[in-house]
C-alpha cells in the first residue's frame, strides 16, 4: 500500500461514514413527516401546522427548532432554543395538548 493510499483510506471510511449518518437522520425525519402525514390524512392526529399554532405563542423569544413525530405514542416533540439553552413542548397529536416540557 502506497503511502497516499494509507492517509486517504481512514479519510475515505470517515467521510462515508459521515455521510452514512446523515443520510440515516435524513431518512428518519422523512419517515416522520411521512408518518405525521398518513395519520393526520386518516383523521387520527391534528395537522403539525395547527400544533405550531397553539404551542409557538407559549414559546416566544425561543428559536423554534423543528418537530419530530412519534407515531406509537401519537405525540409531536418540538424543539427550541433560547440563548444556548435547548428544551423540548411534547404535545399529544390527537388534542394538541401541552403534556410535557424537558431541558429548560
Amino acid at each position: 500500500m502506497t503511502t497516499m493510499n494509507r492517509l486517504f483510506s481512514p479519510l475515505s471510511v470517515a467521510i462515508g461514514a459521515t455521510l452514512l449518518m446523515g443520510a440515516a437522520a435524513a431518512d428518519a425525519r422523512r419517515g416522520d413527516q411521512e408518518s405525521a402525514y398518513e395519520a393526520h390524512q386518516k383523521g387520527q392526529v391534528m395537522s403539525l401546522r395547527q400544533i405550531e399554532a397553539r404551542v409557538l405563542p407559549s414559546a416566544r423569544g425561543a428559536e423554534y427548532l423543528g418537530p419530530e413525530f412519534d407515531r406509537a405514542r401519537s405525540v409531536y416533540r418540538l424543539k427550541f432554543r433560547r440563548d444556548v439553552q435547548v428544551f423540548w413542548i411534547d404535545v399529544d397529536a390527537r388534542n394538541g395538548q401541552v403534556i410535557g416540557r424537558s431541558g429548560r
